[in-house]
């Protein structure tokens, strides 16, 4: 988890939040192994900014991955952070429940949970079948 951690933290020194100020660094590795990061992107059309869990979930589809493995998210804050309701989807639609997703601070402060408890009941492809 050691290159999860260090990925999340060095890109959440990219994040671009100029307009709160709260930096937020996401990792994720895929079933293969590999490592992706994403960082806060915000915009002065406040809806319009993007989630670090969002810009790592972006890099590792472009590369081709599918598969979520396990999440690492940093943010400058006194307790750790949890994704917001649309990332917990996002994340979802690529890890199943019982995905590990650690939540820290930049002082080290770690909270471990995983998918499943952050997001009961997601909404997933078996919602869609039309067999009824």
């Amino acid at each position: 988890m050691t290159d999860l951690k260090s990925a999340a933290i060095a890109v959440r020194e990219n994040a671009h939040a100029p307009y709160s100020n709260f930096q937020v660094g996401a990792a994720l590795r895929t079933a293969s192994g590999a490592v992706f990061a994403g960082c806060n992107v915000e915009n002065v059309a406040y809806p319009q900014g993007t989630c670090a869990e969002a810009g790592a979930i972006a890099a590792m589809v472009a590369a081709g991955e599918r598969e979520i493995a396990e999440v690492y998210v940093v943010a400058g804050s006194p307790m750790p952070v949890t994704p917001c309701g649309g990332c917990r989807q996002k994340l979802a639609e690529f890890g199943g429940g019982d995905v590990p997703v650690t939540m820290a601070t930049v002082a080290g402060v770690e909270q471990r949970t995983t998918l499943g408890e952050l997001l009961p009941g997601a909404f997933s492809q078996a919602f869609l079948d039309t067999d009824a």
